[in-house]
């Protein structure tokens, strides 16, 4: 029998996203009894991911989307640069043409970040239950390991998790994606004097803002006309998201081993800017080839639309 005043330690039967959330608490150091223990609060707690998850992406849509529409339109047309494009879209549209279409995409990457950031947190572990079987050693403890770097089982665990998350999303984001291109090209697809489109096609990409869009998109294709590219979109969004969650948690845990301090703020800013460019530089030619079968359009010089 113990000493009184004192307690024997038991091994711990808690699942490890039960571990994740009594470590998270702890390092909130949240006190027993004090704001934070109401239902408001547990309920913050509870749903963090997804909280995070859906306020990012409402701020990052907001803010890059302009540079997305000019991408989009350099893709669809032959401006001779970016500042040609910017020019002409500011020209005939004014600052609300670089807005044009942002409704599909803010409540879209909303949606699909958060629910992809939820299949994530919730496959990985399930992931890395797995592969302990299998080898006899965690992927997640030997990430969060003091020092430790990169193995074949921790980058297998976060890409196998990222490509589940990527792959369960695509049937939502396609939609969205096809919408999103069809408002974004609207103006120049109706300016234009000649397509290899037939006529109830081009009349789908008129402008007609998003919602409009989407229904006519429907009326002259179909349903399954929200869908066009929808085998590259799968295979862009199942590779993209493996790669950029194996280099975002690959490189925090070394820029977390470099300074001592697994939730270091600089190795999650230095994670999150890498993992972005590493994924899109990886997959930018089948995000091209998606968005050019989405779109259903030719490509033709800038003079030919801005007579």
């Amino acid at each position: 029998m113990p000493p009184s005043g004192r307690h024997t330690e038991t091994p711990s039967s808690s699942t490890p996203q039960q571990q994740q959330q009594q470590q998270s608490q702890t390092s909130l150091h949240i006190p027993s009894g004090s704001m934070w223990d109401g239902p408001p609060q547990r309920w913050l707690k509870t749903y963090r991911t997804e909280i995070a998850a859906s306020s990012s992406s409402v701020l990052s849509t907001c803010l890059a989307y302009p540079l997305d529409t000019v991408k989009t339109r350099m893709q669809a047309y032959g401006f001779h640069h970016f500042t040609d494009c910017v020019q002409h879209t500011y020209r005939n549209e004014g600052a609300r043409g670089f807005w044009r279409g942002s409704a599909a995409p803010l409540f879209s990457i909303t949606l699909v970040r958060t629910v992809s950031f939820s299949i994530y947190q919730k496959t990985k572990y399930l992931y890395s239950s797995w592969l302990e079987k299998v080898t006899g050693s965690s992927p997640l403890a030997t990430s969060k390991s003091p020092g430790s770097y990169p193995t074949l089982s921790t980058i297998a665990c976060f890409g196998a998790a990222g490509a589940t998350a990527g792959a369960a999303i695509t049937s939502i984001a396609c939609p969205f994606e096809l919408t999103k291109l069809s408002a974004q090209i609207s103006v120049l697809m109706a300016r234009s004097s000649a397509s290899s489109v037939d006529d109830a096609i081009r009349r789908s990409y008129q402008q007609k803002g998003t919602f409009r869009t989407a229904a006519n998109i429907i009326r002259y294709r179909g349903f399954l006309g929200l869908y066009s590219g929808f085998h590259l979109h799968l295979l862009r969004d199942t590779l993209g998201t493996a790669i950029y969650f194996m280099t975002y948690e690959s490189c925090k845990q070394v820029a977390a081993s470099t300074v001592n301090s697994p939730t270091s703020p600089l190795a999650v800013v230095l994670a999150g800017g890498l993992c972005g460019i590493v994924s899109w530089a990886c997959v930018s030619a089948l995000v091209l080839s998606s968005d050019f079968i989405a779109r259903s359009t030719d490509v033709r010089p800038m003079e030919d639309i801005s007579n």
